[in-house]
């Protein structure tokens, strides 16, 4: 993200995960996996596989052609095909990709991804949970005047606060260890998804495939896309959560209530005396974008029959954008919780 909204709305790490450059190592890396996998099966020669290894190992893409492809096919694997198939020799150009379609090396490519999107997001929670152990340590015997119905309630404690952020990030930190079991697995189908294209040899060359690759193995799920919609919903929780943490100190560090301070807060150009929230908004403001996406990427769950087209790149045009919000929610909600002092009242 190249414009002034990167400083709002980016996040480098996540971005880079995410880059065409992750994304054809990771189509590469499904083709080398595919190669040995077929060798070992007995599907293709070891003498392929193993010239298909080294040349991929040596391969520079022509990202140009690769991106005419896209707009010629609408998916980018055709053409890194194309340019692969020239670096090996004719006894081993024929057993490149041999059995498997674009799907297959597109998703497990995206699994690859995913798996380490969502490390980041394990260890930013981790320091997001020890970060409000801290302020609870510190300050949670403090007296606090809760709110509902954004009207004055009853006194409360720190502490009692500091639960209702600390406690949903907590669930969902144990929550994404279920979902690497049943999110990030391979993908190997063959053409219409039925693994017919490898003679009998499938199961046991996507079994290797997935040791290779280190995922989880599963039948064929080209056209079934509820795994992945779960976890756009886990990234609207996420951001939900930090939301919420947002929306409560962007309330508590008005003037009239001054329940916290936040030092290095906004300013405005017209009143000196302002220090606007501004992380705390861009925590809602990306909460709020994240979950009105996630009602697009429940839309790419309809596939026509074992492919669609139109859903599927309706799921690559939503989901990165989801990764990213996310990341960045994460880094604003470090920053805010950093920056944080609780008013003595």
């Amino acid at each position: 993200m190249n414009n002034l909204l990167s400083a709002f709305a980016s996040d480098p790490v996540i971005e880079a995960l995410l880059s065409n450059e992750a994304l054809v190592s990771g189509y590469l890396a499904f083709e080398v996996a595919l190669a040995k996998a077929s060798a070992i099966s007995g599907f293709i020669p070891e003498a392929a596989a193993q010239e298909i290894e080294t040349a991929l190992a040596q391969f520079s893409v022509d990202w140009n052609d690769l991106k005419l492809g896209m707009a010629r096919d609408g998916v980018p694997i055709p053409a890194l095909i194309r340019q692969l198939k020239p670096r090996l020799s004719p006894s081993a150009a024929v057993y490149l990709h041999k059995g498997a379609t674009s799907q297959d090396a597109v998703d497990t490519a995206l699994m690859l991804q995913l798996a380490k999107v969502i490390a980041i997001y394990e260890e930013r929670i981790s320091l997001l949970l020890t970060r409000l152990g801290e302020m609870k340590a510190e300050f949670g015997n403090r007296p606090y005047l809760a709110h509902t119905r954004m009207q004055i309630a009853l006194a409360s404690t720190w502490s009692a606060k500091l639960a209702t952020w600390s406690e949903p990030l907590a669930r969902i930190l144990k929550a994404l260890g279920p979902l690497r079991q049943s999110l990030l697995v391979l993908q190997l189908g063959g053409p219409v998804g039925d693994r017919a294209s490898f003679d009998g040899y499938g199961d046991t060359i996507a079994r290797h495939m997935a040791e290779m690759l280190d995922l989880g193995l599963a039948e064929p799920w080209h056209s079934q896309r509820d795994q992945i919609v779960s976890f756009g919903n886990i990234l609207v929780q996420i951001t939900g959560i930090l939301g919420k943490i947002g929306m409560d100190v962007a309330l508590l560090a008005q003037n009239e209530i001054g329940a916290v301070r936040l030092t290095g807060g906004g300013s405005s150009s017209a009143m000196a005396h302002k220090s606007n929230p501004v992380t705390a908004e861009a925590l809602v403001t990306l909460a709020k974008q994240v979950a009105g996406h996630a009602g697009t990427l429940n839309l790419a769950m309809i596939h026509e029959n074992e492919r669609s087209g139109v859903a599927w790149a309706l799921e690559w045009l939503t989901l990165p954008t989801m990764l990213i919000s996310t990341g960045a929610s994460l880094n604003h909600a470090a920053s805010l919780l950093g920056r944080l002092e609780v008013v003595p009242s």
